[in-house]
């Protein structure tokens, strides 16, 4: 594809993540928007919120049909993604999609093999790849020699239009599998072993949603190195804010923490911008003397280079506009993007069933 045209786009699903990465789109010149596409009035609502007059879809087929683009951004609810996915590569697009790449793991087979065979590109929303502090976080992981123990979570204390947001999404997934697939890839970079069981556990604390569905989760990983890691996510009005925000690793060498001053005071659990914010890594070195005591301070590294929520979007976004104006290959991408969700879809299995499950 010649890099002189624009990349005709068609943005598909205008909530949080579909204005940040058409916002991103909208200032990009190698990008041009073809159309916005949403069930309800959100899209003419971004329309005025860009300024713009973009062509206005209510239905994925007319769209895709109507607008003939080169790709195609999906940030709409899981259950859709398959579906949509699959139309866009076999109408010739390539396509960014928001994680998890499908609700179920031969969806997500699916939607690989398609792209293979028509050689288009499928780039996964993870945003956390992007983020030059959690880069740099897995970098100081590394360091601390094996195993590693690796402690997450990430509880919002959601209310309003987070707690639709919230509600939508736990009609696909639970909580611990939709933002978990984020930090089960983390832990899969840092300790670069193959998982090998989970474990989990999961409450429903509501009338809200389905039986069959939990908004509280928690879930072990084993890996075969001999690291562990847990990961908590909890969703809605009564969870608790007390130590919602916790990203943590240590090893033989010593710890690495995330430390987020302002993103982990009260009140901030549900504001998505907090959930990347990093502040600051603390390091700290477990060498002692011949008394025990530590022969090194802690220290702090404070990044600089701390973007927003929507510069990540906007680096995920010149991320895929790379990947198909290099012809970059993204084999790794989408085997990394089937691994973590097939270790959160066992984590699901092991709360339904009560059983660890070996992977």
């Amino acid at each position: 594809m010649s890099t002189s045209k624009p990349i005709k786009i068609l943005v598909v699903g205008c909530g949080n993540m579909g204005i940040a990465h058409a916002t991103a789109y909208h200032n990009f010149p190698e990008f041009e928007i073809c159309g916005l596409v949403s069930r309800g009035e959100s899209n003419s609502k971004l329309n005025k919120q860009l300024n713009a007059e973009y062509p206005l879809f209510s239905d994925f087929d007319e769209a895709l049909a109507q607008s003939n683009p080169d790709a195609v951004c999906i940030s709409t609810y899981p259950d859709t993604h398959e579906e949509f996915a699959l139309k866009s590569l076999e109408a010739g697009c390539h396509i960014f999609i928001e994680k998890p790449l499908a609700d179920s793991i031969s969806g997500c087979e699916r939607i690989i093999a398609k792209a293979k065979k028509v050689d288009k590109k499928v780039v996964v929303g993870y945003i956390l790849r992007h983020h030059p502090s959690w880069i740099r976080f897995i970098e100081e992981a590394e360091k601390l020699g094996k195993p590693l123990v690796m402690r997450m979570n990430l509880n919002q204390q959601s209310q309003g239009y987070m707690w639709d947001v919230h509600r939508n999404l736990m009609k696909s997934l639970s909580p611990i599998v939709d933002c978990g697939v984020h930090y089960i890839d983390v832990m899969c970079q840092m300790t670069r072993s193959k998982p090998v069981s989970v474990s989990a556990i999961g409450a429903r604390l509501t009338e809200d949603i389905s039986i069959e569905n939990y908004n509280y989760g928690q879930l072990q990983i084993r890996f075969e190195d001999g690291s562990v890691g847990w990961y908590e996510a909890g969703w809605g009005p009564m969870v608790s804010e007390t130590a919602f925000f916790v990203k943590d690793v240590f090893g033989p060498k010593g710890s690495v923490s995330i430390t987020a001053k302002n993103a982990g005071a009260s009140g901030q659990s549900d504001n998505v911008d907090s959930h990347t914010k990093t502040e600051s890594i603390r390091v700290h070195h477990a060498e002692i003397d011949s008394q025990n005591k530590f022969t090194k301070p802690d220290e702090w590294i404070d990044l600089k280079d701390e973007p927003d929520h929507q510069e990540l979007c906007i680096r995920e976004q010149k991320y895929f506009l790379k990947a198909i104006q290099e012809n970059v290959n993204l084999d790794d991408h989408l085997e990394d993007a089937l691994n973590s969700l097939k270790i959160a879809f066992a984590c699901d299995e092991s709360v339904k069933t009560g059983e660890t499950v070996n992977l």
